[in-house]
């Protein structure tokens, strides 16, 4: 039966993206305008920047971006939620720091990145993770509010150690707001990375886009898009969904 049920889920998956170019390919016939190019076109054009290497060569610098700025987001994200969540004193006290960061436009962190540390991958960097960084916080808070007591005293009179204590009452308590913030963070993070690399860096997926759109090369923004896209839900469906399955594989 569960094996039928992923056929079944596969099928539907497969059927709704054939159906989505479909919709996409009839849209294109109808318009017949550049402005709206056939699946086809945008392929080839895909394949012709793959062997040209420019695609691979700015999808990998903007994925190094990606993975520096969303790693210290989630490192710093982390350990700051857990000890706001944990002390209610410091939550009180920065509370209203977080309302400011969430609510400051990401264009504006972006710009004033720009302007006080110039043009450099260090302010890129920092933009990123500025604009990141209260999400996860306030999400690994609330995870931290939500542990159990309970079992935080059992593991206490059962003397466990601070890492045993970790592994086995925390983490699988906390696991569930981490993967929220990591999935909530792919998808936000590398919009974020599109702007800053558009407004202040010659490389990159934004870059190249920015170009693009100068051009009205749609064509080519569609397929450094789609290839950017396939390349997170590659990361979704290859790491996040296993990791998922293996830290809540005690759970019937």
């Amino acid at each position: 039966m569960p094996s039928s049920g992923r056929f079944r889920n596969q099928l539907l998956a497969i059927s709704s993206i054939a159906l989505l170019l479909t919709i996409w390919q009839l849209l294109a016939l109808a318009l017949h305008s550049p402005t709206l190019p056939t699946p086809a076109v945008v392929a080839i054009t895909f394949w012709q920047a793959v062997l040209s290497g420019e695609l691979p060569y700015h999808l990998g610098v903007t994925l190094l971006r990606l993975l520096v700025s969303f790693s210290l987001a989630m490192l710093m994200g982390c350990a700051i939620g857990v000890v706001l969540g944990k002390n209610k004193t410091l939550d009180a006290f920065f509370d209203n720091w977080l309302v400011i960061f969430l609510n400051i436009p990401a264009l504006v962190t972006i710009i004033l990145c720009y302007v006080w540390f110039g043009l450099v991958e260090s302010a890129a960097i920092l933009a990123v993770v500025v604009n990141k960084l209260p999400n996860v916080i306030v999400t690994i808070r609330e995870g931290a509010r939500s542990l159990d007591k309970d079992l935080l005293e059992m593991a206490q009179n059962y003397r466990f150690s601070k890492r045993k204590t970790f592994a086995y009452v925390i983490w699988p308590q906390l696991h569930p707001f981490v993967m929220a913030a990591t999935r909530s963070g792919l998808a936000l993070i590398w919009k974020i990375i599109l702007v800053v690399e558009l407004l202040g860096r010659s490389n990159g997926m934004g870059y190249q886009l920015h170009i693009f759109f100068q051009l009205f090369d749609v064509a080519s923004l569609l397929a450094y898009s789609f290839a950017f896209v396939a390349v997170i839900q590659i990361i979704e469906v290859g790491f996040l969904k296993p990791l998922d399955r293996k830290t809540l594989r005690w759970r019937r």
